[in-house]
């Protein structure tokens, strides 16, 4: 899996803004999230943007305005927010993974994909920005962290 720049950029700038929510900020500048997270101030516009299209995120005019959560952090998986400037987690050739067909040698690839898909959910789906935002990721998240083999470049 690649993580694209729009993805990492996307997923840290909600987390931004769940931490500043915790802390009693009630919205935050679309600035303040791209200078605190290093993120270039016009990729940042066009991504939170994505986010409000899909119904993530709220702006709040005014001096106290900005971009929120559109609901809680604890309802909000990086799955979620990976689909909104994305689109699907794992796709062959653009295709849906149960769309694809192969004959021959090759047609068990058919499954391989929809495991790597499954396996994908099982992390993205259940990991919320709020366990990001305070640092408690899930436990069997943690646990495939502990593998030594998960460490290293293959």
């Amino acid at each position: 899996m690649q993580v694209t720049a729009r993805v990492d950029y996307a997923l840290r700038a909600m987390v931004e803004i769940s931490a500043r929510h915790r802390i009693g900020e009630p919205a935050v500048k679309g600035l303040s999230i791209s200078e605190a997270q290093g993120i270039p101030k016009k990729f940042m516009e066009n991504i939170l943007l994505d986010l409000k299209h899909d119904g993530l995120v709220r702006t709040q005019r005014g001096a106290g305005g900005g971009y929120k959560l559109a609901r809680p952090a604890g309802e909000i998986s990086l799955a979620d927010v990976i689909r909104a400037v994305e689109g699907p987690l794992a796709n062959v050739r653009g295709e849906w993974p149960e769309e694809v067909s192969y004959e021959g040698a090759a047609e068990s690839l058919y499954e391989v994909w929809i495991a790597v898909r499954a396996s994908m959910r099982s992390v993205l789906e259940s990991v919320t920005l709020e366990d990001v935002a305070r640092g408690e990721l899930p436990e069997s998240v943690i646990e495939l962290t502990r593998d030594q083999a998960a460490w290293r470049h293959h």
